[in-house]
């Protein structure tokens, strides 16, 4: 096939790309999925309640403030056992996020399944900002006596 700006032999006319078959379309948010759920069944076998696995939050240890993803994997090996509420106590911003991975993630196998734009989808800038600002006050908030009900 002819790279971009090189010429064509006179006498062969110029291919277009083949479109890719509905398997090789999927590949990759299947590929994303399958990544994902080998994390949650590592997290889901392998206790981080329990000293050893896991390594320490550097900022809880150096500072004793709470990130924004402390609480996150005992969240996910909650959420890997079926406890709702156990995985939201121990961090609701992470749970926020897995929701959010999931429902992009089907959009994403939609359109690619169909044909359609096969990149995963990004948020607008401005809903990235949000974001950003709504980890910060997550993070302040969980990290203040009336946000004790944040903390993991």
């Amino acid at each position: 096939m002819a790279s971009r700006g090189a010429r064509v032999p006179a006498g062969r006319p110029a291919r277009a790309p083949e479109p890719a078959g509905p398997v090789r379309r999927v590949a990759v948010p299947l590929g994303v999925l399958a990544a994902v759920a080998g994390a949650f069944a590592y997290v889901g076998a392998v206790d981080p309640n329990r000293p050893g696995h896991y390594p320490l939050c550097p900022l809880l240890y150096l500072t004793g403030l709470y990130c924004p993803g402390c609480g996150g994997l005992r969240g996910a090996y909650a959420l890997a056992h079926g406890r709702f509420g156990t995985a939201l106590r121990c961090n609701a911003l992470a749970m926020a996020g897995y929701v959010m991975f999931v429902a992009l993630w089907a959009l994403w196998f939609t359109r690619a399944a169909r044909g359609r734009d096969t990149t995963p989808p990004a948020p607008r800038r401005s809903l990235r900002w949000a974001l950003w600002g709504l980890i910060a006050v997550f993070t302040v908030v969980r990290n203040l006596p009336i946000g004790s009900v944040l903390a993991p």
